[in-house]
């Protein structure tokens, strides 16, 4: 046999070049995993466990603390890398979860900030004792140590190793002490503490004595122990195959060894796999090959590591010494952050509060329907399309109860009822919102028609420690969530534009009972800006239900009530004050692009007055304009009067626009529906007289008295036959004197005042004045 082998590159070399030699190799130090593939190192044997060995015994920890959540940090060297490899497999199937793997080379700090992000709360780390310092500088700058987190790091470190590295890290001595608190290192147990006789008839504690009293001052070696039980394995191994020998084949022996002997080697390895007693470093067996032994836990407590525990890998048991583990908190780490997942549900008070303003709105909703049914026969409403308006007030009424839906959630229904609440809502609000918005703009498309076709007939109408509170959010959600969405708005955001161009198009319609342009821009324009608004924050607001509810009911209470309002709250008003007043002494007025189209076609207005309610309209404003016309001049003829009795000397000097005054009182303009708008004058009998006969003197008067030519007969009759006239016309639109059927006044333009005729009821008004 061949014993020995310590550096792992040496001893890999040797033990793969034996299997031609025939031999047999055993070390007692090397440790390197590399070396337990036994198909690449068939004759090699170890009395020292590898380093793959403690994965075992870190499997044993995690379950005994229950920790079902770790995370790997290793230096890029092999030897460290194939640990991890194993750990790997050994943790594989156990119900534990790597949770992220990180490597470093030589700054670790970046590999320890993910570790953290990740929220990895039990970390097991493979680097040798220059990176050890390095790590927990960054575990120290990361606050990754405390009661928090549990650092599991290979303990072969040399005693004191910090020492040997403080300087070159950039953390201070004392803050790498406090990230190392607490730390637990995992090797193989040098010497057993069993106190029990080994094969060579002296305890482990004995055997300890009497090996530090021979090296004296000598530096110890960890590895002593094994390469003691290594020489026991190899004389009890040579001692089985003599006995082999023996009883097989009495004329063989083992002095007949050489190195083509492969029938003897194999004995020899046959004889090593059945090596099983106890010695110093423990119960000495091996797995192919490999040595199952001991592994020892150990705690860095207060500057020094105290043994807490170890792992028998022959009988798979961990032991925990009683009390020797000092975690920084009350209770061993938790492995993540505990998330208690609780229902974010909607205030009960929220919801009753809202819920009353919504049944507010579908009261008021109610009265504006009741309104609307009442007086359906009134002029004013129903010039407004009262059939519309119900269905205003019906999409009014879905959006409102919407609101009830919106606010049911978990605490209220189960979830299989909240699945179809999120489609019932949802069709609710889109539909009443397209009732209420399709309606007013079909009231508009109305009477956008009437108004811009010349050629229709016009009708006029609280956390713990590693304990979070995870919400738990219910929202309604589908497979093509955005392009749902994108629809909706989009043909929505569409519908609401073509209302604003039809309010922008009837804008100049000046009938109040058709006209609701304004309020049509003014509802697109509030319920425009809080969708937008609403649609925003309720987006932003989804991880706080009681804020998204109250967002999404005040909008829609807000866009119903307002539309609603702006619908009917003027016609309520008008309806009680003045009835009238939106349908009478109006005239029709068009848009720029009607009177442009008009001279284009030579289609003046009175082509748009065919029909008789713009006929009469009409003139009835005129005649208005041309009583109070009447009324001016009459005032006018008063002062010449005045003058005519007060002075009767100034009779010759009344001045010449006194008479074309008296001829405009006594010229009355008609309107008649000839196409070429000839205007027919209503004169009185003097027009056929010149006026010179007032602006001149007969010559054979002047030498009369004045006051007894003013007072003559014939000048009181003259200005009877002026005044009489005058005051007849002047009064006979107040006594019905002109008919709205008639295109003039019922008189004859040529007819003298003293013979036309003129009804009783005109006679005795005419007497009387």
């Amino acid at each position: 046999m061949v014993f020995g082998g310590v550096c792992a590159t040496v001893t890999s070399i040797i033990a793969e070049s034996l299997k031609g030699w025939n031999l047999v190799q055993l070390s007692f130090a090397a440790t390197t995993p590399e070396l337990a593939d036994k198909k690449k190192y068939p004759y090699f044997f170890r009395t020292v466990p590898s380093d793959n060995a403690v994965n075992p015994a870190i499997l044993k920890l995690l379950k005994y603390y229950q920790w079902k959540r770790v995370g790997t940090l290793t230096q890029d060297v092999q030897r460290f890398s194939e640990v991890r490899n194993d750990l790997t497999g050994v943790l594989y199937g156990e119900d534990i979860e790597i949770s992220d793997t990180e490597s470093f080379s030589n700054d670790p700090c970046t590999s320890v900030k993910k570790l953290k992000g990740n929220d990895v709360r039990i970390i097991l780390g493979q680097f040798d004792e220059e990176m050890a310092v390095k790590v927990f500088c960054c575990a120290y700058d990361e606050e990754m140590y405390g009661s928090k987190y549990q650092w599991i790091i290979p303990g072969w470190y040399e005693n004191l190793w910090w020492e040997s590295w403080i300087n070159s890290s950039q953390c201070l001595s004392k803050n790498i002490l406090a990230a190392m608190e607490g730390y637990i290192g995992v090797d193989f147990e040098p010497l057993s503490t069993k106190v029990i006789k080994t094969i060579s008839g002296r305890t482990p504690q004995q055997y300890e004595k009497e090996y530090n009293a021979k090296r004296g001052d000598g530096q110890s070696s960890k590895f002593h122990g094994y390469a003691y039980d290594g020489i026991w394995v190899i004389a009890k191994t040579l001692q089985r195959a003599m006995k082999y020998l023996n009883a097989t084949n009495k004329h063989q022996k083992i002095e007949d060894f050489n190195y083509t002997n492969h029938k003897l080697g194999k004995i020899f390895l046959d004889a090593m796999n059945e090596t099983n007693f106890f010695g110093v470093t423990g119960q000495v067996v091996f797995r192919n090959g490999e040595r199952m032994g001991t592994i020892k836990f150990t705690q860095f407590q207060e500057r020094k590591e105290v043994k807490v525990g170890e792992y028998n890998a022959v009988a798979d048991t961990l032991e925990i010494i009683n009390n020797s583990i000092r975690f920084q908190g009350l209770e061993p780490p938790k492995d993540k952050t505990i998330i208690q997942e609780e229902l974010r549900k909607i205030s009960l008070p929220l919801y009753s509060i809202l819920s009353a303003l919504t049944i507010l709105g579908m009261i008021m909703a109610g009265a504006f329907l009741f309104f609307n049914i009442k007086n359906r026969n009134q002029k004013l409403i129903k010039m407004s399309s009262p059939y519309m308006n119900n269905l205003i007030i019906l999409g009014g009424m879905l959006s409102y109860a919407s609101i009830f839906l919106f606010g049911l959630d978990g605490s209220f229904v189960s979830e299989k009822t909240f699945e179809t609440l999120c489609t019932v809502r949802t069709w609710i609000l889109t539909v009443g919102y397209t009732t209420a918005f399709g309606a007013m703009f079909a009231k508009t498309w109305r009477v956008h028609a009437i108004f811009k076709n010349v050629k229709m007939k016009k009708k006029p109408d609280p956390a713990g420690r590693d304990i979070s509170i995870r919400p738990i959010l219910e929202h309604c959600e589908n497979t093509h969530m955005t392009i749902w969405l994108g629809i909706v708005y989009a043909y929505k955001g569409l519908l609401m534009l073509f209302g604003c161009f039809l309010a922008w198009e009837t804008r100049n319609v000046s009938i109040p009972a058709l006209n609701d342009s304004k309020y049509i821009g003014m509802s697109v324009y509030n319920v425009g800006i809080m969708c937008i608004i609403g649609a925003a924050v309720s987006f932003l607001t989804r991880d706080q239900p009681n804020v998204q509810f109250c967002i999404v009911a005040l909008v829609i209470i807000f866009c119903s009530t307002i539309t609603l309002c702006l619908v009917f709250v003027p016609k309520l008003i008008t309806l009680r004050t003045n009835p009238d007043a939106a349908t009478q002494n109006r005239r029709f007025q068009f848009t720029q692009n009607q009177k442009k189209e008009d001279s284009k076609t030579s289609t003046s207005v009175t082509s748009v007055n065919q029909a008789s309610t713009s006929r009469l309209e009409g003139l009835q404003s005129e005649n208005h304009r041309l009583r109070m016309k009447i009324t001016e001049l009459d005032k006018d003829l008063e002062e010449v009067t005045m003058q005519l009795q007060d002075t009767p000397e100034k009779t010759t000097y009344i001045k010449q626009n006194h008479y074309q005054d008296l001829n405009d009182i006594l010229s009355i303009r008609n309107f008649t529906d000839s196409k070429d708008g000839e205007k027919a004058i209503l004169k009185n009998h003097l027009d056929q007289n010149p006026p010179a006969q007032w602006s001149t003197t007969d010559s054979s008067r002047t030498s009369k008295d004045p006051i007894e030519d003013i007072n003559s007969p014939e000048h009181i009759q003259r200005r009877l036959s002026l005044q009489l006239p005058i005051l007849h016309h002047a009064y006979l639109p107040s006594i019905g004197g002109v008919d709205a059927s008639c295109a003039s006044p019922c008189v004859s333009p040529s007819a003298s005042p003293r013979h036309r005729h003129v009804p009783s009821s005109f006679r005795v008004m005419v007497s009387g004045l």
